[in-house]
């Protein structure tokens, strides 16, 4: 039970409504001074709501408030006296205090105003990201496996996982890997698997020069050379040796798996897992600081938090309504919704930017959600918000199949065929990749809709007829919603015209500027986006750099090669392996490092297996878009987490354990319809063309 603080210089009043309270099951804390309720807040950190009386001697409620405030942010305050005024109730209104009320007042209706604070203290806490109260210490294990942002079990669990990977010396085949040099065998001269470059596979492979290691070329290219004085005096750069390259290759598979224990558990804040990530690559000197800021600003991450301030302008200006009346027609209710509109979705995503749709989608579904809490009455249901922002997530995911331009993994896999002379038309690609692109959705839609439907507390949704109701009751459009449409098509129109010179951070950046230039947006609202989001994104792509530079990555991908079957090095079987690799390591790398990484070893062993080449990189670029089980496999995720919160409490509605829960169901799924009608299914009775 939260423990009240009740603070009144009037000794009689104050103790008389104590005591009743206190009959009432109350815990309750009294005293007579502002002083004092900042000494008992310093030394009980159980204290969640003050009762506070406007008028006091020395200190006052208002003054009292506001230095409660900067020990515990999270604090409801009650602000109680018989002097209100106009403007005490504004000062009290921004500094949040939860209530208003005259004295003297009913013990009952100060009752019910405790019992709605004590409610809004756990939204409170965990905006202000405050964790372990004193009641949940009971037992040494209650706190071990403590709560959400601080877990101590799992922070000891990355600790030994960060040494066990770390101080051993590292793996023989790595230093192996590492320190061979680059051979000018390649695809039309290979005779047998062992005849192949060993480091095809090195995201790097085409900028080595024949001779030159691993070791050599992230050394130079990262300026981690070592100046060596030699005898005649002169100096020398001189590369790290294999050793001390596979050491750092460690650090980072090391850093990969801890963060991923973390934003799977929520043993620390999102953000402090990205600074521990940039930590490990700062102090374990995978790059130079330079180098470790330029891991982390990547496009990507411009482009989310682009995004994310852009909707702000689409969601303030009611464009996000209009939109909605045209995308959600179909979605008379949830079953139409998962089964019919979320198809259309992943097939528009095969051919349009799939951030952008859920980045301009997800705000529709926070009003929505709040609309049909309204109508019924209810406050809150988490539930339907986790079935509308992972049903959005996963639909535009199982898009990337559909067409070269769903995104940039598709791209680089057309570039690796290229390089073997196999590279496929537009045309071909969509021919094999759109027939599993609706299935996908559907097979998907279904799980949502047997195993999370009937979680739902809303009874029945008319998604359409919501967003209907909300355009209406905002009239005409206006001048800011033209601009803004004007814009975000100026964005769209750049994304799928320029994006390969201006990247995706490029036209929501400019979007951006145009916003502020016409006064749709301001810098107050840009500042206000989920910085945490950005960050672990951030930290997301900084591994996955981390992991291509040393050539972590390529010992991984050769790992998981070394140790297939038989059955498994040719025909569909090898395509099936190549698509279970890289859908569980798309989940932990971005999409596009992924096929980097394994796609120069799956198509050079298909060409040796006598596989057409297709059928290979078709199932590994694929595969790539299934990044299903965290926020940070795709920005897709990432925005929709972000968005996906109570627009009146800002609880957090959508948790990363509810990515992980999910998302491993629907990584299952989305194999089994990938092997079964895509690899065993059409593709055999299509047939690929000779090369």
């Amino acid at each position: 039970m939260s423990k009240i603080l009740f603070v009144d210089d009037e000794e009689r009043f104050r103790t008389s409504l104590a005591k009743r309270l206190r009959a009432r099951g109350y815990d309750v804390v009294d005293v007579g001074s502002g002083e004092e309720a900042i000494r008992r807040v310093r030394q009980d950190g159980d204290i969640d709501i003050a009762v506070l009386d406007l008028r006091m001697p020395g200190m006052d409620g208002i003054q009292t408030l506001r230095e409660l405030r900067a020990f515990n942010p999270a604090i409801q305050a009650v602000m109680l006296t018989g002097h209100g005024s106009l403007e005490s109730a504004k000062e009290a209104g921004r500094l949040e205090a939860f209530k208003y009320l005259q004295k003297p007042c009913e013990v009952e209706e100060l009752a019910a105003v405790l019992d709605e604070a004590k409610e809004e203290v756990g939204y409170a806490r965990a905006r202000h990201e405050m964790v372990h109260r004193p009641e949940e210490r009971a037992t040494t294990l209650r706190w071990f496996l403590g709560s959400h942002n601080s877990r101590p079990l799992f922070i000891v669990l990355g600790v030994v996982f960060f040494c066990a990977l770390t101080i051993p010396n590292p793996p023989r085949r790595l230093v192996e890997l590492v320190g061979a040099p680059k051979t000018p065998t390649t695809a039309q001269t290979i005779s047998g698997f062992e005849s192949a470059d060993p480091i095809m596979g090195y995201a790097s492979y085409r900028d080595m020069s024949a001779g030159q290691n691993i070791a050599g070329y992230y050394s130079g290219k990262n300026k981690l050379d070592r100046d060596v004085v030699e005898a005649d005096g002169s100096h020398a750069k001189v590369p790290l040796s294999p050793e001390q390259v596979a050491r750092r290759a460690m650090v980072v598979l090391a850093t990969l798996v801890v963060a991923a224990l973390f934003w799977a558990t929520g043993a620390v804040p999102v953000a402090v897992t990205t600074i521990f990530v940039a930590a490990s690559l700062y102090f374990f000197g995978i790059f130079r600081p330079d180098g470790v800021a330029q891991a982390f600003a990547k496009d990507a991450v411009l482009f989310i938090f682009g995004v994310l301030a852009m909707s702000k302008a689409v969601t303030r200006t009611g464009l996000d309504r209009r939109i909605g009346l045209l995308l959600l027609a179909p979605a008379r209710n949830l079953a139409l919704f998962l089964l019919v509109f979320m198809p259309l979705l992943s097939v528009s995503c095969g051919f349009f930017s799939e951030h952008a749709l859920v980045a301009f989608t997800m705000p529709l579904f926070v009003m929505v959600y709040a609309s049909a809490l309204r109508s019924t009455g209810l406050k809150r249901d988490r539930n339907l918000m986790v079935l509308l922002a992972l049903a959005l997530c996963y639909a535009a995911n199982t898009g990337g199949p559909g067409s070269p331009a769903a995104g940039g993994r598709n791209a680089i896999m057309v570039g690796i065929l290229a390089d073997y002379g196999v590279a496929p038309t537009f045309g071909q690609w969509v021919k094999y990749g759109l027939p599993l692109v609706p299935v996908m959705s559907f097979a998907v839609g279904l799980y949502f809709l047997f195993f999370l439907r009937r979680k739902v507390a809303v009874p029945k949704l008319d998604i359409a007829a919501e967003v209907k109701r909300a355009a209406e009751k905002i009239g005409p459009m206006t001048r800011s919603e033209y601009i803004t449409g004007a814009v975000l098509l100026l964005v769209v129109v750049l994304w799928i015209t320029e994006s390969g010179s201006l990247g995706m951070g490029g036209p929501v950046l400019l979007g951006l500027v145009l916003l502020n230039v016409f006064r749709v947006l301001s810098w107050k609202d840009m500042q206000s986006i989920h910085w945490e989001v950005v960050m672990l994104y951030a930290g997301a792509t900084a591994i996955g750099a981390g992991l291509a530079a040393t050539g972590a990555a390529l010992f991984a991908a050769d790992r998981f090669v070394s140790i297939l079957p038989d059955f498994m090095r040719g025909g569909s079987g090898l395509a099936i392996a190549s698509s279970l690799f890289t859908g569980v390591a798309t989940n932990f790398m971005s999409d596009g490092a992924t096929v980097a990484a394994i796609g120069p070893i799956t198509v050079p062993m298909a060409t040796v297996a006598h596989v057409h080449p297709w059928m290979v990189g078709f199932a590994t670029a694929f595969a790539s878009s299934y990044a299903h089980m965290l926020i940070i496999g795709t920005p897709s995720n990432a925005l929709a987490y972000a968005m996906a919160k109570d627009p009146n409490t800002g609880e957090q509605l959508v948790t990363l354990a509810d990515f992980f829960k999910h998302g491993f169901f629907v990584l299952l799924i989305s194999f089994t319809v990938l092997w079964l009608w895509a690899i065993l299914g059409y593709w055999l009775w299509m047939g690929f063309p000779a090369v």
